[in-house]
């Protein structure tokens, strides 16, 4: 009796691992995953989707692009999306993702950003602006008898020739933002003027926007125009720079989100909540360890500043967006040699 009875504790033991076992598999099989295009820093990505699945338990299965390597991968898998959302990138590139009909629109309820910095039908919001800015290198300041410039006017002083480095608009986004700036703030015309004034002072034009700033950081260059925390990283790393934005108003960046269109049905509710998420303050803190200014009221790195406290012009990024290949092609017309003062393919 006692064998008897002891068989049956083991089988109905053995029956209750088992269906634990399978219920087990199952939820694991049920956990919410979405799969995400990212344009982060790839260690800031990193540690952003760690954070996210330990708040939420929500895994995010993501692959790190560019931005121009985010909106081609989305565009050419517009008939069957693999991915549900689009987490950071240039603002201009998830414009040009809603153009073309990859995003969808989503109101979070996340968003408390000033309403320049995210999109009217609300297809794209912003999580951190970098102000253009003058990153000048105060060793060779002194060497050659200058002061940083303070505005777009200062730039172009004969003071500053041969000691000035930018990129060349046609490979860099941020290079585009400075023409798209100019034109943006006084004209076409006038910004073209201008341009041509700039060129007197490059000694080279880079094909990365964060070259220049480099350069200056170790004296290739005295002065260079890139965004504002790529010179506060430097600065922080020990490089003597002097970082000051120009008086008449800079333009600026503004990394973002997007829902991507027809994504993973069974992703779409993981995907808004990692879209709030991604709008709140654990993740402005991880932002703000890279040195960029989110939206969300957090300590920043010392010497970064927020948006508000700079002036910064109207800026328009539907329009440059829309007018980037014509502007592009008339400065390649007008900067004459150009081309030629600009670094080599590699």
């Amino acid at each position: 009796m006692k064998k008897t009875i002891i068989a049956i504790m083991l089988i109905m033991f053995a029956i209750t691992t088992l269906f634990i076992g399978c219920k087990q598999k199952e939820d694991a099989e049920k956990k919410q995953r979405v799969t995400a295009y990212t344009t982060l820093d790839e260690e800031l990505a990193r540690e952003v989707f760690k954070a996210f699945t330990e708040e939420t338990g929500i895994q995010v299965d993501w692959v790190r692009l560019s931005t121009g390597e985010a909106v081609a991968r989305i565009e050419a898998e517009k008939e069957n999306p693999q991915a549900s959302i689009w987490f950071g990138g240039v603002g201009i590139g998830h414009i040009e993702a809603k153009l073309k009909g990859l995003t969808m629109a989503y109101d979070s309820p996340a968003a408390n950003m000033p309403p320049q910095f995210r999109d009217k039908s609300f297809f794209w919001t912003g999580i951190y602006a970098g102000a253009l800015c003058f990153e000048s290198n105060t060793e060779k300041l002194k060497q050659y008898g200058l002061k940083a410039p303070t505005s777009w006017a200062d730039i172009t002083s004969p003071v500053y020739e041969d000691h000035v480095q930018m990129a060349n608009p046609g490979s860099s986004g941020t290079a585009y933002n400075v023409l798209a700036t100019l034109v943006q703030l006084y004209g076409e015309e006038k910004a073209f003027e201008f341009m041509k004034g700039l060129d007197n002072n490059i000694i080279q034009y880079t094909r990365s926007g964060s070259a220049p700033g480099r350069n200056a950081s170790i004296g290739e260059t005295t002065i260079a125009i890139g965004y504002s925390h790529d010179g506060v990283r430097l600065v922080a790393e020990g490089y003597p720079l002097e970082i000051t934005f120009p008086s008449e108003g800079t333009g600026y960046e503004v990394a973002s989100i997007s829902l991507i269109k027809n994504g993973p049905e069974d992703e779409l509710d993981a995907a808004k909540i990692l879209f709030d998420w991604g709008l709140g303050e654990t993740a402005a803190k991880l932002y703000a360890t890279k040195f960029v200014v989110p939206f969300v009221d957090v300590p920043l790195a010392k010497g970064a500043k927020p948006i508000a406290q700079l002036k910064v012009i109207n800026q328009d990024d539907a329009w440059a967006a829309a007018n980037k290949a014509r502007l592009v092609e008339k400065w390649n017309e007008i900067i004459e040699g150009g081309e030629a003062k600009t670094e080599s393919k590699k």
